[in-house]
């Protein structure tokens, strides 16, 4: 039996020849090049012949992907190739689109709405993500890559972009805040950053920063959220509470504001050139060692690298001060969820990819790795490969994980639900520029506030 296939494929090869010399065929390309009129191949040669057993590679499928963030496209094209090259039998061509923050979010908005021109797959930021989630949802639930990784994730980072226990979104990063420290002006004022345990203590410290340099302990954003969010996170508030309802303007975030100008009035604080954190002004402001330390999250490593290359060398990063001794050390801030849409025709195959680069081990190394980010999958925290040295560690040490470790049980979950773009545009653009920057009252300027998004 085993010696029946071969005799009928050397008949049945002997009768294809005898067709083509029949017929007069087309030229066998195998033997003549029409072009140069030189034999390229002896077709009296059977070695020269094709093999049929050789299995095709598999055409790759066409993936678009939108974002508004460069790195995230330089780092979703590197995991491109090394998804092709670990499943050469689904292989995809990936198309990415790096569009401005404000016009990818309104375009990837009316291309679900009118049902024309979506990507397959789509990084939404944390505030605008509700965005999506109303009415007939146009995401993909991507609870069958999720649930399998569940147990060895930060569950937070994917519950904020979740809606009536389906998932439609994965974060990059845990977005652990922590304090920067310029180290060159504490020494310089005889400052200690580990003796800073609580945000009296950091204010103290400010003041010797201020008497013995002249500089200011820190920057405050007024047309920005993440240092105040992060802030009133730590005491357990939120700008809405667990059901959606805006608290805005309760005590503890009042007070949080007062602390804030109050660090102002005291000169230990200055207002954030160019009013917030991302700006070229702040960049070259800290660059040029404009300020001893900001409060941000540690995806805020890359600014560092790349915008402020002259402290390299200089930064520490530390936990935050607590509001009380024992209180949360840290909070959880930023993100941005990675979606699939759900009209997508390869859909699962997108998911897959998804998977692949955010949920997977190899994924969450390479975050560390090419972003800088702090990873959602807890077991490759205490990796050898997250210990490496990489630019990150050049630039602020080799610590950066002993911080997270040390913190990962004080992080507040923030409330990411329907009215977040709403009251999250309105403290960035109204609330924290009247009362910082003007002046106003603060009790009054949040309400107001409050109570718009509240009708």
């Amino acid at each position: 039996m085993g010696k029946q296939p071969k005799v009928l494929a050397v008949l049945l090869s002997a009768m294809t020849l005898m067709l083509g010399a029949c017929t007069g065929g087309t030229a066998n390309p195998a033997t003549v090049d029409n072009a140069s009129g030189k034999a390229v191949a002896d077709a009296n040669n059977s070695d020269a012949e094709p093999s049929t057993d050789a299995p095709k590679p598999a055409a790759p499928t066409k993936l678009a992907l939108w974002t508004f963030q460069e790195v995230h496209a330089k780092y979703y094209n590197g995991m491109a190739e090394s998804w092709n090259a670990a499943n050469p039998n689904k292989p995809i061509e990936l198309e990415v689109t790096t569009l401005p923050d404000a016009d990818m979010h309104s375009k990837l908005l009316i291309s679900l709405q009118s049902g024309v021109g979506a990507p397959d797959l789509s990084d939404i930021e944390i505030s605008k993500f509700p965005n999506f989630l109303r009415g007939d949802i146009p995401l993909a639930e991507l609870n069958d890559v999720i649930d399998p990784v569940k147990d060895n994730i930060v569950q937070a980072r994917v519950d904020m972009y979740a809606k009536d226990g389906k998932y439609y979104g994965v974060d990059f990063h845990v977005g652990a805040s922590v304090m920067y420290y310029n180290k060159e002006i504490l020494d310089q004022a005889g400052v200690n950053a580990d003796d800073i345990v609580t945000w009296a203590d950091f204010v103290e410290a400010g003041k010797t920063v201020l008497a013995k340099t002249g500089k200011p302990m820190t920057a405050v954003e007024t047309i920005g959220e993440w240092q105040f969010w992060q802030m009133i996170s730590q005491q357990g508030s939120d700008f809405l509470d667990a059901d959606g309802n805006v608290i805005l303007d309760n005590e503890i975030n009042v007070k949080t504001v007062d602390f804030l100008k109050q660090m102002i009035k005291d000169e230990v604080a200055v207002i954030a050139p160019g009013g917030k954190y991302h700006t070229e002004d702040f960049y070259g402001f800290m660059n040029g060692g404009g300020a001893a330390a900001i409060a941000m999250p540690m995806w805020f490593m890359g600014r560092f690298t790349d915008y402020m290359p002259d402290l390299s060398g200089k930064m520490i990063i530390r936990p935050l001060p607590s509001w009380e001794p024992g209180g949360n050390r840290s909070a959880g801030m930023g993100g941005t969820g990675t979606a699939v849409i759900k009209s997508s025709p390869n859909a699962e195959l997108a998911k897959e990819f998804l998977a692949y680069t955010k949920l997977s081990k190899e994924g969450n190394i390479e975050i560390w790795k090419q972003l800088g980010f702090d990873p959602i999958r807890k077991d490759v925290w205490e990796l050898p490969e997250l210990k490496e040295e990489n630019k990150f560690t050049a630039y602020f040490g080799t610590n950066l994980f002993d911080t997270l470790m040390e913190v990962k049980d004080e992080i507040h979950t923030v409330n990411i639900k329907d009215k977040t773009p709403q009251i999250n545009a309105a403290v960035k653009t109204i609330a924290l520029f009247q009362a910082i920057q003007e002046g106003k009252d603060t009790l009054t300027t949040l309400k107001t506030v409050a109570d718009v998004i509240r009708k």
